[in-house]
């Protein structure tokens, strides 16, 4: 259940109460795609040093890797993870949608090859629900089409019309799933996806029709796949007006923490990206003044920490010369270091975001930071 506490603009600071624990919101998911960061975080430091609310694992790659029936007979996500707080799902949707050399798309559902393997997969609503029902995930996200930007009108009108279609099968295997006796998690929400590319009519008709079905809460996705970010920003402004106002809103791979500052000031509640994991891998990391490469010669006898506006683990205890050195040697305790601190500074900046909301002065806090945040150092 989501609850609207205080609104300053469009901007929501909200709470979202689940079988698994309360979301603050806004908050940003942590990507544990095959039921892990990458960078060799474990869920443990998830919980006690770095702020992770709701965690994020990928249905598409669990289903092919270990599988989600061996998940489901080892009790579920949460306990083959030990993680205890909420877990989404995604629905498999946005890899299929990758593979493009390798699907078909039918109106029972999407045929395509393994990327690990090559064997012949299918997918449908019913499939990816009972896929996400058997890692017992706290929200299973709808299974969509996600279209590629740009893409004919007519086409991406017909894909709406398809994941509107899709949506209802969806809904109604979930709520055959939670029926079942056998279920891990009988409580499993379902949010929507609002599709239609970059065309305003589309995504608001869309939204509309999706937002009838009274599901637990809403996602835009199909952005952040390579259009302009003034793009992204219009299409997420036509549509947050038309997303139910007592459900969580989630935009779907964003992204920047600039491009969060902005969406959460056209409504947006809830964002998931690999982009710190990924970003942190190559040594490029957030500081409250930009965004730095620790590789750079200049940091070679550099004592500071990372950014001394932070006390995550890694600022507490190492230098810039020691996490440099860790990087040219190879050393895998770099990428663990580095990534710890990311993830750090983003579940920050969405406790510093709540912060500023709850005390009337987002816009305030937005233009300080939207162009500062995203700068290269």
């Amino acid at each position: 259940m989501y609850t609207l506490i205080k609104q300053e603009g469009n901007a929501r600071l909200g709470k979202f109460e689940t079988v698994h624990g309360t979301v603050q919101m806004p908050a940003f998911m942590n990507v544990g795609t095959a039921a892990a960061i990458k960078g060799g975080i474990s869920s443990y430091d998830l919980n006690d040093s770095l702020k992770c609310q709701v965690e994020l694992c990928n249905t598409y790659h669990l289903h092919l890797r270990p599988g989600d029936e061996l998940i489901y007979r080892m009790g579920g996500l949460h306990k083959f993870m030990g993680w205890q707080k909420p877990i989404l799902t995604d629905s498999g949707g946005f890899q299929v949608f990758s593979l493009s050399s390798l699907r078909k798309i039918k109106e029972e559902g999407v045929y395509f090859n393994s990327h690990v393997d090559g064997r012949h997969i299918f997918m449908g609503p019913e499939e990816s629900m009972q896929i996400q029902s058997h890692l017992g995930s706290t929200i299973a996200m709808a299974f969509d089409e996600c279209v590629e930007n740009p893409a004919p009108y007519e086409y991406a009108k017909q894909s709406c019309a398809r994941t509107v279609r899709w949506l209802k099968r969806c809904k109604a295997e979930m709520e055959r799933l939670n029926s079942l006796p056998e279920t891990i998690n009988p409580h499993q929400m379902l949010f929507g996806i609002n599709q239609g590319c970059t065309f305003e009519d589309l995504r608001v008709e869309h939204m509309k029709e999706i937002a009838e079905l009274d599901l637990d809460g809403y996602a835009i996705g199909g952005l952040a796949v390579g259009e302009p970010k003034e793009e992204m920003y219009r299409i997420i402004s036509a549509v947050t007006p038309h997303m139910p106002e007592n459900k969580p809103r989630y935009l779907m791979g964003v992204g920047t923490p600039g491009n969060i500052l902005e969406a959460v000031s056209r409504g947006v509640d809830l964002f998931d990206c690999v982009m710190p994991s990924r970003n942190a891998r190559h040594g490029h990391l957030n500081t409250w003044d930009g965004i730095i490469n620790i590789k750079n010669a200049k940091y070679e006898a550099d004592d500071q920490p990372i950014d001394p506006k932070c006390d995550c683990p890694t600022c507490r205890r190492h230098s810039r010369a020691y996490l440099r050195h860790l990087f040219k040697a190879g050393e895998l305790l770099a990428l663990r270091l580095a990534v710890m601190h990311n993830l750090y500074f983003y579940n920050t900046l969405m406790e510093k975001i709540r912060e500023a909301l709850a005390e009337g002065r987002f816009e305030a806090f937005k233009n300080e930071y939207v162009d500062r945040l995203d700068r290269r150092i």
